[in-house]
């Protein structure tokens, strides 16, 4: 068995790589950039190196300093965790060729599934069925769009060294195409370095199902079941679960069977997912179901499998990686009860979920029986704009599919994070949702309710009123006067937005000048109204300000032009992802900052907005 391990990679997932490695007596090695110093998963290792500046091009996803900080340190082996170098098959062949256990699968098996086109073709060869589509060379815009329309819209673009939701773009109709792809093709180059795109046939109700493989070095490959990836939101995963709903037996069998198939085809060692897309229209049936990629490393929804199965999948990965085989044969694998888990984001829904940084001045995520926590930040640590805005993963096992969900949505409504912004309760309204509670979620349902699902909750009229009266002194909390309501009303402030609340009369001795509401999944501020009548904002009405650094890629609007509300007005390229800016209400662009390569800081005036005069 290693000895000692040096985690390529931060967040929650080193930490949960470094639980397991704990639990084995595994020494463990963490690395960590400037804006890392004080990361949960460098507090957790037994020791840290220091590997560059916060950008991750400038620290992470550099392999000599990664290869240099495991031979100091005396570690044996590296775990890519996922993200960054993981699928890096330079980065594994480096590794290996420095005398270290990469524990991963072999760079030929990398090499083989990294570009979707060529993958696609290999594993049509095995006898693996794959959706309908172009994976050629010929990359010239007219030519994409002639393909595209051979296809038969809609289309999706996807760029062929993509992943994560990144680099793909859905285009219903030919009008669409040559901005669609320029704008794929632009993620894909700053995401992937390779702006190649191939194009599939979109289908109208899909749904994404993905098989857990896991192959060791003696030839043995078998599956762990599958998974639902289905409810996502511009095809980046939200919730995923173990099994998948209607999913029987027969179509299991023969989904997995071509897992372990294509698995078996690149030599496959270490855990796998094989993902495949499904026409659920008709049900599941395996006909129905295609293969669409292949992600050589552990996936972030991996727990929802662990609870299923009852398999460690780190451990396994690093007994494979010693040389063992697997620990279990396919006989001996089943499926026990239903597991979900949910992506808890630093973003703001109603505010197009642009993702949300600053200090975890509250940080308490719920906890109920069932239910698992996958973190890498605490109370006090900082959500920075250098990576994904993920902050932990919940999980919920249940014994049933309804028990399992209302655990996850018990443990969400149960979490508090303040000021930082998150997704909590468009989590507990998904989980809500007549077409998720039923087991019958495609891939578009985000697309199609996602709007209503995304508007921000007020606080309870009781958990209003309780508020206030810790903030109003009881000589204050009524206005006595003859034959007056048993109630009345005062104005207060809620996240600086100016509201009327219904007092009790009870008031407070020691009124304080602001308190946090939390319910629901989330966290208000309700502080005392300003005798001037002035609340808080953000630049204004009509200010376009710039939700973090970043740069901007597109400005689509000049000086005096007049919009509409939600017309595109730019875009800007930060964490690693393109996020649109638009028009708040209809109106003329007032003054207008931005400009294409340009890059700004957090709260900078992009454009300003003038009302349309009625």
């Amino acid at each position: 068995m290693i000895q000692s391990l040096l985690i390529a990679n931060r967040g929650e997932i080193a930490c949960r790589v470094i639980r397991t490695a704990r639990r084995l007596g595994i020494r463990t090695v963490a690395v960590y950039s400037d804006a890392d110093a004080q990361a949960l998963h460098v507090q957790m290792a037994d020791e840290a190196v220091h590997i560059g500046p916060a950008p991750a091009r400038e620290s992470y996803l550099i392999g000599e300093k990664i290869i240099a900080a495991a031979q100091a340190t005396g570690a044996e082996a590296i775990h890519p965790g996922y993200g960054f170098l993981s699928e890096n098959a330079a980065f594994a062949q480096a590794v290996a060729d420095a005398g270290l256990v990469w524990v991963g699968p072999k760079p030929s098996s990398i090499t083989a599934m990294g570009l979707k086109d060529a993958a696609k073709k290999l594993m049509a060869a095995a006898g693996v069925p794959v959706t309908p589509g172009y994976m050629g060379e010929n990359q010239d815009p007219a030519h994409l769009a002639e393909e595209a329309g051979k296809i038969g819209y809609p289309v999706l673009i996807k760029a062929v060294a993509g992943g994560g939701g990144k680099g793909m773009r859905l285009v219903e109709n030919p009008a669409d195409f040559v901005d669609s792809l320029a704008s794929c093709q632009r993620e894909a180059a700053s995401s992937f370095g390779n702006d190649h795109v191939l194009i599939e046939k979109y289908i109208l109700s899909p749904r994404h199902i993905e098989v857990q493989v896991f192959g060791d070095t003696q030839g043995n490959v078998v599956h762990l079941f599958e998974r639902d990836c289905s409810l996502q939101r511009r095809h980046q995963k939200v919730i995923e679960e173990a099994p998948a709903p209607g999913m029987d037996a027969a179509t299991r069998a023969e989904l997995c069977a071509a897992a372990v198939r294509a698995a078996k085809a690149v030599d496959y060692v270490g855990a796998g997912t094989i993902e495949f897309i499904a026409d659920g229209s008709e049900g599941l049936r395996a006909d129905r179901i295609w293969f669409m990629e292949m992600n050589t490393r552990l996936q972030v929804e991996h727990p929802v499998t662990e609870e299923i199965t009852g398999v460690d999948l780190v451990e396994w990965q690093l007994r494979v990686a010693s040389g063992e085989p697997i620990p279990l044969q396919q006989d001996e694998l089943a499926i026990d009860g239903w597991a979900m888990e949910a992506r808890l984001y630093a973003e703001d829904p109603a505010k197009g979920f642009l993702p949300s940084i600053g200090t975890l001045e509250v940080f308490d995520l719920g906890e109920t029986e069932g239910g698992r926590i996958d973190t890498g930040v605490y109370e006090g640590a900082e959500v920075s704009p250098f990576y994904d805005p993920m902050i932990a993963k919940l999980i919920a096992h249940g014994e049933s599919r309804d028990e399992a969900r209302e655990r996850l949505s018990d443990m969400i409504e149960d979490s508090a994070v303040w000021p930082v912004k998150t997704n909590a309760a468009f989590l507990i309204q998904a989980l809500a949702h007549p077409d998720f509670a039923a087991g019958t979620v495609d891939t578009g349902l985000i697309g199609r309710d996602g709007e209503a699902m995304a508007v921000e909750p007020l606080p309870s009229d009781e958990a209003l009123s309780d508020a206030a009266d810790s903030l109003v002194p009881v000589a204050e909390s009524f206005g006595f006067r003859l034959n007056a309501p048993a109630r009345r009303t005062a104005k207060f402030l809620l996240d600086g937005e100016p509201i009327e609340i219904a007092l009790t009369g009870e008031g407070s001795e020691e009124p304080v000048t602001g308190v946090l509401i939390a319910e629901g999944g989330m966290v208000w501020e309700l502080t005392p109204w300003r005798k001037d009548g002035s609340h808080g904002g953000h630049g204004g009405d009509g200010a376009i300000l710039a939700p973090m650094p970043g740069k901007v890629i597109a400005v689509e609007v000049a000086a005096g032009d007049t919009v509409t509300k939600g017309q595109k007005l730019l875009t800007l390229e930060a964490m690693k992802m393109e996020h649109t800016l638009t028009a708040p209400f209809d109106g003329t662009v007032a003054e207008l900052n931005a400009v294409a390569g340009a890059q700004v800081q957090v709260d900078a005036l992009l454009a300003r907005i003038e009302a349309k005069e009625d």
